[in-house]
């Protein structure tokens, strides 16, 4: 445990910053798979589906939990992925 109050408030600012950066994470994944469940499926809401996605990543990058590149490699291979699934 920290003594001195700086060293205090650092740990409360890391414990708060891990939380919302593992609730990120796990919004991109699950988007992700919804995603894919609805393209399996055949429903319409995929269209609306990846904008959400796209959005939701493109905030990481901007916020700097996620490099550009690999951004763009998420929304690229997830797209790729949904157009094979609503081709068969």
């Amino acid at each position: 445990m920290p003594n001195k109050l700086a060293a205090k408030k650092s740990l409360r600012q890391a414990k708060k910053l891990t939380l919302k950066n593992f609730q990120s994470k796990r919004q991109i994944k699950d988007l992700g798979k919804k995603i894919v469940k609805a393209a399996v499926a055949g429903e319409g809401q995929v269209k609306e589906q990846l904008s959400q996605f796209q959005k939701r990543v493109d905030k990481a990058v901007k916020s700097g939990w996620l490099k550009k590149n690999a951004g763009n490699r998420k929304k690229s291979r997830l797209l790729v992925q949904v157009r094979k699934l609503i081709k068969k």
